[in-house]
């Protein structure tokens, strides 16, 4: 685990943030949003409410990154799960919690597969509840 300072979120999986000084480009392991900002692409349905759900998650806490196996993608960004430790002492886990909200789908690639089955229940949870990109 390492700490963190976010520096801008720049969309519903990936964030800025500087990592032992260095200001760096995140993706979250294990998840994909709709895309809002790849360059020469529409923006696609639900991107901007992932985004702002992205935001409001990492509001009010203390940035932790966690490694799996791959430390970056072929785009030069650290892969990572995103956790927030809150003033209260307690965490949440925002990739799974992007996810269980229905802002973000389960989107793997081995080997960085170590919360997959959790994604997988939150998914459905959100699948059968409605809830974001599975909105009726």
């Amino acid at each position: 685990m390492e700490n963190a300072t976010l520096v801008r979120v720049v969309d519903g999986d990936t964030i800025r943030a500087v990592v032992g000084g260095v200001e760096q480009r995140i993706r979250y392991i294990g998840m994909d949003t709709p895309e809002s900002v790849a360059p020469g692409t529409p923006v696609e349905p639900y991107s901007l409410e992932a985004a702002e759900e992205n935001r409001r998650l990492l509001m009010g806490g203390e940035l932790i990154l966690e490694r799996d196996v791959s430390e970056v993608d072929g785009f030069g960004r650290l892969l990572r799960y995103v956790w927030i430790r809150h003033p209260s002492g307690e965490y949440t886990f925002v990739n799974l919690e992007l996810v269980l909200r229905g802002s973000a789908q389960v989107a793997t690639y081995p080997p960085d597969v170590r919360y997959v089955d959790v994604y997988l229940a939150a998914q459905r949870q959100a699948r059968q509840a409605g809830r974001g990109l599975w909105a009726p």
